[in-house]
């Protein structure tokens, strides 16, 4: 009977209608893993988030094999990654360089299997930004996605 009404009312345009395509792909997208953002003080944003806001903030934690001093804020059905430079050389120096008050950085996305993604994506000509999957802030194989083949968005493809 439900099915049925949700059939009446997606037909009728009062329910959005979900359409899923299958690909040939080895692999598969799952969830939204996070959104980074650049932050230019660290301080200040997790005052922001925790104090203002009432979100659960992690400790920061540095990564300098990637530049960068991370802190999660933990939301029912995903993360916000705070992303702050570590070091002269920190990719998100030159970030903050150009957007002085920060801003978002990348989308992280979960993967079924990394490395056949990674395969896959090369050859449909998708630029990488490493040779090679990194470990990334969760403990798990990464790898970037050059915002110029993604619409403008840098990616971030993480392994479930």
């Amino acid at each position: 009977m439900l099915s049925i009404i949700g059939r009446t009312l997606c037909r009728h345009g009062l329910l959005p209608t979900i359409t899923r395509t299958f690909s040939s792909t080895p692999w598969n997208l799952g969830i939204l893993n996070h959104t980074a953002i650049a932050v230019p003080d660290l301080g200040a944003s997790i005052s922001f988030y925790r104090d203002v806001l009432g979100a659960a903030v992690s400790e920061p934690e540095d990564l300098p094999d990637h530049g960068v001093t991370v802190v999660f804020v933990n939301l029912p059905n995903t993360k916000i990654e705070l992303l702050h430079p570590l070091g002269e050389g920190s990719p998100i120096a030159g970030f903050l360089a150009k957007n002085k008050n920060g801003g978002i950085h990348h989308v992280c996305i979960e993967v079924d299997d990394i490395e056949a993604a990674v395969r896959d994506v090369k050859q449909k000509g998708i630029r990488t930004l490493s040779t090679e999957t990194k470990i990334g802030a969760h403990g798990k194989p990464v790898m970037f996605l050059h915002p110029k083949d993604c619409g403008g968005v840098l990616m971030e493809l993480e392994q479930k």
